[in-house]
């Protein structure tokens, strides 16, 4: 039997944009890979009538219903009270929820209220989901042909649990597995890589080919579903093969989190040290990067240059060439990074010089006009971008600028021409 899942989300913050439902995309991605098919996202407000109407409505369309949120000790947590009435249960006082519940309080040093307790309370026959990441347990039931698991809004928590407790309790649903492998892509745009592909995608069925647009870049999605995971990855390779001969060097990684990541351990497997100094992006590259864990061993540091005599002060940009071009110019992000790499001491050094807008600069340089340079220890070269569009935001601009800057790195660290212009159909900025 294939099992349908409907994740239903509880809470009005999430109705009202206040956060971002975060949830629902992690636990999609953790049920495909039990082999389980999540057909539907559903986001109800604290509100009992529709939530119990919302339940209804997953009843007749899905086997398995996950929730999110409502868990908690406060009077809008209704999510164990509307389960239970609309699958015919009551709610059971558990002791060792209660005292689980006490001992956190104890451990965080914090005085506990009587309504915390409340979280003790959970549907009569439920499997216990012990919340190790915070006070509110979660549980697992079967009733009426329907499979419940009730999870913590939290994502701190909710995610954890779900692998650590709900996981294990809805493997034996699954037949075989989902695999994904994700390519991700940087300078082609969706609808080229599309149109490149489109006949190969419309041919598969099992594995799924599929592009998917992110900020600056593309991801190349490859699906399969099979017994086993080894039959899985079986069905993925030939297709990331045919992937990887069309799109060469565009492809810069394979199920990595970004450009930043695959710099990072490109300059670490050389034993390399990065550098950055940053004008129109502000700290963009050298934030991406420290969010990577365990950057401290490959990037020493940045300078944000955001004025000239920044540039020329610290960064020994030759004043004369700022006085007579002005910021936005080839040479003076060539400068930049040579200096940057002088100035902190590493091996590679990376920057940007542009206008992101929303208006010209001084000097009449248009928006979206950009130079990327990256300095190393045979070379600098420099790239000129243009990435105005219509309605062309700033951070967009920024963003698009840092992607180009990590790129001319990721390319020198894999022995490919930093500025890149090699693919088999073609380069599109």
């Amino acid at each position: 039997m294939s099992h349908t899942v409907e994740i239903l989300s509880v809470g009005t913050e999430l109705l009202l944009g206040n956060i971002v439902n975060s949830d629902a995309q992690a636990l999609s991605r953790e049920l495909s890979g039990l082999g389980l098919n999540v057909l539907y996202h559903s986001v109800v407000g604290d509100n009992p009538g529709r939530l119990e109407a919302a339940v209804g409505l997953a009843r007749t369309r899905a086997d398995v219903i996950v929730t999110t949120g409502g868990l908690g000790p406060t009077c809008d947590d209704l999510t164990k009270q509307v389960l239970a009435r609309a699958f015919g249960l009551e709610l059971v006082f558990h002791p060792e929820c209660a005292q689980a519940i006490r001992d956190y309080f104890a451990r965080m040093g914090r005085e506990m209220t009587e309504n915390n307790l409340q979280q003790a309370y959970l549907p009569e026959g439920c499997e216990i989901l012990d919340n190790a990441w915070g006070t509110a347990p979660g549980c697992a039931f079967e009733a009426g042909g329907t499979h419940v698991v009730m999870l913590p809004g939290p994502p701190s928590e909710c995610l954890p649990m779900f692998r650590e407790r709900a996981m294990p309790w809805l493997a034996r649903l699954g037949e075989g597995v989902i695999r994904s492998r994700t390519l991700r892509v940087f300078g082609m745009g969706e609808s080229a890589v599309e149109s490149l592909l489109r006949d190969r995608m419309n041919e598969l069925a099992n594995p799924t080919l599929a592009p998917y647009a992110k900020e600056g870049e593309v991801e190349l999605r490859i699906t399969a579903k099979a017994p086993t995971e080894a039959e899985a990855d079986a069905l993925i390779a030939p297709v990331e093969g045919e992937a990887r001969t069309l799109l060469g060097e565009l492809i810069y990684g394979a199920d990595v989190s970004g450009l930043e990541q695959v710099v990072l351990e490109g300059a670490r497997a050389r034993g390399l040290t990065l550098g950055t100094a940053e004008s129109c992006t502000g700290g963009l590259i050298a934030k991406r990067l420290t969010d990577v864990p365990g950057a401290a061993a490959a990037f020493k540091g940045g300078v944000v240059s955001y004025h000239c005599e920044v540039k020329a002060g610290v960064l020994g940009v030759s004043q004369a060439l700022l006085d007579e071009r002005g910021a936005v110019c080839a040479e003076v992000a060539e400068e930049m990074a040579q200096g940057a790499r002088k100035a902190l001491g590493v091996d590679l050094a990376v920057s940007a010089t542009g206008v992101a807008g929303p208006d010209p600069d001084e000097r009449g340089n248009p928006v979206g006009l950009v130079y990327t340079a990256l300095a190393a220890p045979d070379g600098c070269w420099v790239k000129k971008l243009n990435l105005a569009s219509p309605g062309a935001r700033r951070d967009r601009i920024r963003t698009l600028s840092a992607n180009h800057a990590l790129d001319m790195a990721r390319r020198w660290l894999a022995g490919l021409e930093p500025t890149g212009r090699s693919c088999q159909r073609g380069w599109t900025d």
